[in-house]
């Protein structure tokens, strides 16, 4: 197939005229069509999806159960191309972000993800709660790197499965890095999404994420402060049963991923490139020394205890916390 540079992996289910959308906008972009492949991953759907996207794609996989996002796994493994770009089943690249991703690529040949900025329709964008962290819905992949540190975990089903796989990147010595002049369209459509998934999900996972990786002191401060996080979204949205299912099931994950701590752990310097300890205590520092004795600590999402700590560690008074749970 001429010169592939690109596999577009795409994950679907039930969404077929959604999909279709997408393919077609797929067509628009700046790259020759010799120059990339399309594969969708469809996670049984009932509602003629994988005929519908046969006369777009170059591989269609048709599975006989829902993997969710993780189904791009599979994708990964049918993928030719040295690159691989993730895309929902409602997310598309804006006009020229492929080729500067590509370019980007060639000028550094240890970054291993190239995130997209997500933009939603109603003119927002949507971000991950930390730095350097991409959105599933829009990455650039070396292929060689995202099959050097084991692909997408397909035990996350959907929902913080693309921190995993960052931290293990980094851990490996891979660059995950999210790019402002590259973009991605999110539709984010309505049509079987389903919060209560979402909420117990965001929690099971999260609480893998901290045994995984994290240990001593961030470890039972994360624990904490995302059990609490989670648990007032699930009071907003009147989910607290959904948070229920995924605490324990969180915690009794937990208990089998700590085996493996040793290997696993961040290491110093990408825990210090996702959680930014030391870089916030030297700005909260420079607060104190212009005098500022009094903050409050707003929008900070997954991250606040870095805050916190280096408040707490200079005396700076916290009035108060607020964040919005997105």
């Amino acid at each position: 197939m001429g010169n592939l540079l690109v596999s577009f992996v795409i994950a679907t289910h039930n969404r077929r005229e959604i999909l279709v959308r997408t393919l077609n906008r797929l067509q628009e972009i700046e790259c020759p069509r010799t120059n990339y492949e399309i594969i969708v991953v469809d996670n049984d759907s009932r509602d003629g999806t994988v005929e519908a996207a046969k006369p777009f794609a170059n591989v269609v996989v048709p599975l006989d159960q829902n993997l969710g996002s993780c189904a791009k796994a599979l994708g990964v493994d049918r993928a030719a191309a040295p690159f691989i770009v993730f895309l929902d089943d409602d997310s598309y690249p804006q006009l020229g972000s492929v080729a500067r991703m590509l370019d980007y690529f060639e000028k550094d040949a240890g970054l291993a993800a190239a995130g997209f900025t997500v933009h939603l329709p109603c003119g927002e964008m949507e971000s991950s709660a930390l730095p350097h962290v991409f959105h599933g819905c829009g990455v650039g992949l070396r292929s060689a790197a995202i099959r050097e540190v084991g692909n997408l975990d397909r035990a996350f089903f959907m929902q913080a499965e693309e921190y995993d796989v960052c931290f293990r990147l980094a851990n490996a010595e891979w660059t995950p890095r999210v790019f402002d002049d590259l973009h991605v369209d999110h539709l984010k459509t309505a049509q079987t999404r389903r919060p209560e998934r979402t909420t117990y999900l965001d929690t099971r996972n999260n609480l893998r994420l901290v045994a995984r990786y994290l240990f001593g002191e961030a470890a039972q401060a994360y624990r904490r402060d995302w059990l609490q996080r989670y648990r007032w979204i699930a009071e907003r949205e009147c989910h607290l049963e959904a948070f229920a299912r995924g605490r324990a099931e969180g915690l009794k994950d937990a208990r089998r991923e700590r085996s493996g701590i040793e290997r696993r752990r961040l290491r110093l310097q990408p825990f210090e490139t996702f959680f930014s300890w030391q870089v916030v205590a030297e700005h909260m520092a420079e607060l104190g020394r212009r005098g500022i004795r009094r903050i409050v600590l707003a929008g900070f999402g997954k991250n606040v205890y870095a805050f916190y700590r280096a408040a707490k560690r200079l005396d700076l008074q916290i009035i108060a916390i607020a964040d919005d749970g997105r």
